[in-house]
């Protein structure tokens, strides 16, 4: 049996790709002039699907305190886009590390991130318990 933390890894890596794969996707279809604001748009709701999902994932097969789990899927994001978004989609179109950390739009993401995965892992540990 996989360990739980290693789920808990594997499940974020699925909710960071989902993430990353709807904000790509979202400059291919533009429906705002600004499409850096579009794409950060997409994000914040596709976050809410795409975490929920993982979160669902996770607890169908395992448990760990849902805060653990938010800061575990926080992390590892993180370190996903330190080793990949930032290098091969960042920096190619201008960007820096610098710039992609500094933006105040990383950190809400981060915030709103961790709350959808706090209350849904406390949702479905309440369930568990029923």
């Amino acid at each position: 049996m996989i360990s739980k933390t290693l789920f808990s890894i594997v499940c974020a890596i699925l909710v960071w790709i989902l993430c990353v794969s709807f904000y790509l996707l979202s400059f291919y279809v533009p429906f705002l002039e600004n499409q850096e604001l579009q794409s950060n748009i997409v994000l914040a709701l596709a976050i809410i699907p795409s975490a929920c999902l993982g979160a669902y994932l996770f607890y169908k097969n395992s448990y760990m305190k849902p805060s653990t789990l938010a800061l575990t899927f926080i992390i590892v994001a993180t370190v996903l886009d330190v080793l990949i978004t930032v290098p091969v989609f960042v920096i190619p179109n201008g960007g820096s590390y610098s710039e992609f950390f500094r933006d105040p739009m990383f950190y809400t993401i981060v915030v709103e991130f961790y709350f959808i995965v706090l209350y849904y892992g406390n949702h479905l540990t309440k369930k568990l318990e029923a």
